[in-house]
């Protein structure tokens, strides 16, 4: 990928010097190895080749994912916009463009963060695919939400060429005291890189639902750079079902007090499956809270990594962060690698950090079976029980109720395998 997009696009004027920034970067660090500490556990050999291993395209799901949700719906259709099977860009409290019309704007309010919060996730750990999606990314949208929109906007993901290779940059702010849900569905394409940059003003809320599609031989790079400001709420969480390849970063930053930031996910895969969730919050604000939530289900060889940390600053007195990461292994062949980390510069805090590995619960396996359920029927009962701590992350009840029917609909279609 990085030698199929050596160059800038156009000259867009003011999008010019964040991607020439992003080329001088990427430029002086390379390309991601294996080597580097945070790509230890995930080689990146299929996120940088040349062209994407191919990956044949899913058919239709029976259930389409957020299909009882009343939302602005944007089509995108091998990683680029289709207006087509979308809706009419507009909603109330809502000010959204596709990312390449903003771009041919001589004046945009995106230009304050566009590839502002990637630069500066850039430290102190290089994040170079995300610099590459700076550089290079002309599909996408900026969304403004200038009010509380009771609407959520929905991106949906469809791919059709199984080499298909997508490169998709969106920019979210959220006014003071508005608030924002969005949701992402789908297998965006073959191989996937995919950045948001999301700035949340003083008393402002994003919440962020995704489900990565099921087809599995997709390769899948996302980061989110999220900046929070005063008495604001980010909540993302997302669902991976399958997947030989995923990568998911999210990059928090408290910048107001008083302020809340919830990252959860889950995952359920089997085979050649491989997810990596790679985390960072950054405290430097007082009196905020932050929780990193994520639970992963392995069988038959499947790989779950997550890395995440906190770093409390100097001043950032009150914080309160909490991290946990759990694998449930079904089996012997399956690997589950957990690199938790806590940097903390100030001495009036709360944080903590765990994970967990191991096997279902016999105990509750005993009572499941000697009550008559049978096997298959309790461990998923079980599996699901597992992940539901994540899933409650999730604040809106009816979109978490989705996630648990996806999750029962996965195990039961890979419950014989």
């Amino acid at each position: 990928m990085l030698s199929r997009h050596p160059a800038a696009p156009a000259a867009t004027g003011w999008a010019d010097a964040a991607r020439a920034s992003a080329r001088d970067r990427l430029a002086a660090v390379g390309a991601p190895q294996r080597r580097d500490e945070y790509w230890s556990f995930t080689n990146p050999a299929r996120l940088v080749s040349d062209q994407p291993m191919a990956a044949k395209p899913l058919a239709a799901q029976d259930t389409p994912v957020f299909g009882e949700t009343d939302a602005l719906v944007l089509t995108f259709v091998d990683g680029v916009f289709d207006p087509a099977q979308s809706d009419d860009l507009a909603g109330e409290g809502l000010e959204i463009q596709t990312l390449s019309d903003a771009l041919g704007t001589d004046i945009h309010w995106a230009k304050d963060l566009f590839g502002v919060l990637e630069e500066k996730g850039q430290t102190p750990v290089p994040r170079e695919l995300a610099m590459l999606n700076t550089a290079t990314a002309t599909q996408g949208f900026v969304i403004r939400a200038t009010k509380p929109v009771t609407r959520p906007v929905r991106f949906d993901y469809v791919q059709t060429s199984d080499t298909s290779d997508a490169v998709i940059r969106s920019l979210v702010k959220v006014d003071a005291g508005a608030t924002l849900t969005l949701l992402e569905s789908g297998t965006v394409a073959a191989r996937c890189n995919t950045v948001m940059e999301i700035d949340i003003a003083d008393g402002g809320e994003l919440h962020h639902v995704r489900v990565q599609g099921r087809a599995h031989d997709r390769q899948v790079f996302t980061a989110m750079f999220a900046r929070l400001g005063r008495e604001s709420v980010y909540k993302s969480f997302t669902l991976a079902m399958n997947g030989v390849l995923s990568r998911n970063e999210q990059v928090v930053e408290f910048t107001g007090d008083d302020a809340t930031a919830h990252v959860a996910g889950t995952c359920v895969g089997q085979g050649d499956f491989h997810h990596d969730d790679t985390v960072f919050v950054t405290h430097d604000a007082v009196n905020c809270e932050s929780r990193q939530v994520f639970k992963k289900v392995l069988k038959s060889g499947a790989t779950g990594v997550f890395q995440g940390k906190i770093l409390v600053k100097k001043g950032a007195q009150k914080t309160d962060g909490y991290q946990i990461s759990q694998g449930l292994l079904l089996d012997d062949e399956v690997n589950f690698l957990a690199k938790p980390e806590l940097e903390i510069y100030a001495d009036d805090v709360i944080c903590s950090h765990g994970s967990t590995s191991g096997g279902l619960d016999a105990t509750g396996l005993f009572y499941l079976l000697s009550r008559g359920v049978p096997r298959e029927a309790a461990t998923n009962m079980l599996v699901i029980a597992f992940m539901d701590e994540a899933v409650q992350e999730i604040a809106d009840e009816k979109l978490a109720d989705e996630m648990r029917t996806h999750i029962a609909g996965w195990l039961d279609r890979h419950s014989a395998g």
